[in-house]
């Protein structure tokens, strides 16, 4: 039979009877007679509690012991789940992952998988056991424990899937799937029976929280099948009723997918955006304004560069809002001495707004229908990005979901 892995995360074992919910569902795969890796993500605000801990006793903790605090978690979750199987009759046997080895280099509290060793996974799998492995932690390869960032139990399962050639990984989560868009924003959102690698990525990049963006590029990369499932279903429901539920993120598009210009409207609440005024419109100027931004660990999103007839130019880009105020005050100081710009402006409350569809390849007029919807709203559009199957625009943060409903409607969306 197959060998699947299952993701499951923080919601779906928030409590003692969630566990037991998804020791039932385990259960009754194996019981089918496939071959089952579980990855758990911790308890549902457990990370951010053990978190909380250490920056109680200092302001900025080592992030080595970051990492070592933060790795517990999903070692009680793969223990407790362990045993939850072991009460369903099931042979399951629970490993860190220094122990799998699932390898990273040493960037604490963001490592990236290098490499997984899976001998010890697949005899254990050869000997008829459920094998559970912590998400979000590896080992570098100097023997310290290392996290993924937040979210990396997505990325663990789908690069597990990936090392250990399975048939499919199934993430299941506490939404039945991916949407057309954010249903708390729009009642009429739909969720997709299928949607791309290529357009997942992008959803997932502009803020869809469905999938973390990792996992996802690991997926396309190494063209893992993946589906997104709830958790909060009946766990015992049919095999067949169950695989035919979520969404099925594919490798491409089909004829039936192909109708759909636009499959989704994505999001980012918190943008900031940043303007370098008047700098010398000289060679290097671009790399004197965002180098040290970089060297500051700060992502650089929109970006567009104006030039007038005096040799002047305008540098405008977007950051997460977080990072505002780290990146107005590295470009203030850039701007006094380093690249001789007039002045600095900043806004703090903008959003992005992006239409997403693969449709957009063989299908001219998206952009003229995007804009034309959100000049009907009243809605300015600050700054255009775009890609193939993207675009992108960044507008006032009170009118963002007025956007995304005036968006959906026009495309529609809200349509079965």
């Amino acid at each position: 039979m197959a060998l699947i892995v299952h993701k499951y995360g923080g919601t779906s074992m928030g409590s003692v009877e969630r566990i037991r919910n998804v020791a039932r569902r385990v259960a009754k795969w194996h019981k089918a007679g496939h071959r089952l890796v579980v990855v758990p993500s911790a308890m549902s605000g457990e990370t951010n509690r053990l978190l909380a801990l250490a920056k109680e006793i200092s302001a900025q903790p080592s992030p080595r012991e970051l990492d070592m605090i933060a790795s517990t978690g999903e070692q009680v979750s793969v223990g407790l789940l362990s045993i939850a199987l072991q009460e369903e009759g099931v042979d399951a046997i629970s490993y860190a992952g220094w122990q799998v080895a699932v390898k990273t280099d040493s960037a604490f509290t963001k490592a990236r998988i290098s490499a997984i060793d899976d001998q010890r996974v697949l005899a254990d799998l050869e000997a008829g056991k459920v094998v559970v492995i912590t998400g979000f932690q590896g080992v570098d390869p100097n023997g310290h424990i290392t996290t993924l960032g937040r979210g990396g139990s997505d990325t663990s399962a789908v690069a597990i899937a990936a090392a250990m050639r399975a048939d499919e990984c199934l993430i299941y989560t506490d939404v039945d799937g991916v949407y057309t868009t954010d249903p708390r924003v729009v009642e009429e959102a739909r969720r997709l029976d299928r949607v791309t690698f290529e357009e997942m990525l992008e959803m997932a990049s502009l803020g869809s929280k469905v999938l973390q963006i990792r996992s996802v590029e690991f997926a396309g990369k190494y063209r893992v099948k993946t589906r997104v499932l709830s958790s909060l279903t009946d766990p015992l429901m049919p095999l067949d009723d169950e695989m035919r539920s979520g969404t099925l993120i594919t490798f491409e598009e089909d004829e039936k997918m192909e109708q759909a210009v636009i499959s989704g409207i994505a999001f980012q609440r918190d943008e900031a955006r940043i303007a370098v005024m008047g700098v010398p419109d000289k060679p290097g100027m671009a790399y004197q304004i965002l180098g040290p931004v970089a060297d500051a660990n700060i992502d650089v999103d929109m970006i567009i560069q104006n030039t007038s007839v005096e040799g002047k130019t305008d540098f405008t880009f977007t950051v997460g809002r977080g990072d505002y105020q780290r990146a107005m005050d590295i470009l203030t100081h850039q701007a006094d001495g380093h690249v001789n710009a007039q002045t600095v402006l900043g806004d703090p409350k903008v959003s992005k707004v992006s239409v997403v569809g693969v449709g957009m390849r063989s299908h001219v007029g998206i952009a003229s229908k995007m804009f034309h919807t959100l000049s009907d709203e009243g809605i300015n559009i600050q700054m255009i990005s775009t890609s193939e199957i993207k675009i992108s625009v960044l507008i006032d943060e009170k009118y963002m979901e007025l956007a995304v409903r005036a968006l959906h409607k026009a495309f529609g969306l809200d349509q079965t």
